[in-house]
């Protein structure tokens, strides 16, 4: 049985942080302490939660809620770039605010 520290996986508040979700590890320690993290379908209480590639995080981002796929692990925390090639967002883009009240505000009517 793999312990948490073992190869292959990251705890998860680290992984967010890398990631860049989170500006501070202990801002993604709070995240995930808060209640607000799911892992592969369960909700996350535990920053030292293990994290293995393959693994799907649903997280708050801002007003919109994030689904992505853990790709590779992160070996550090880099540029942007080098972070989002580390997973893939199985949430598509946020419509427009101008556009989403245009269409209701058209169908109220």
């Amino acid at each position: 049985m793999a312990s948490p520290g073992a190869a292959g996986s990251i705890r998860l508040d680290k992984l967010l942080w890398y990631l860049r979700f989170a500006r501070s590890r202990s801002i993604a320690q709070a995240m995930v302490a808060a209640g607000h993290i799911r892992l592969d379908g369960r909700r996350v209480s535990r920053a030292s939660a293990a994290v293995h590639p393959g693994a799907t995080i649903v997280l708050p981002v801002g007003e919109r809620i994030e689904v992505i796929r853990l790709l590779t692990l992160p070996p550090r925390r880099g540029p942007a770039p080098e972070a989002q090639a580390c997973y893939e967002r199985l949430t598509s883009a946020p419509a427009s605010p101008g556009n989403e009240s245009d269409s209701q505000l058209a169908a109220d009517h």
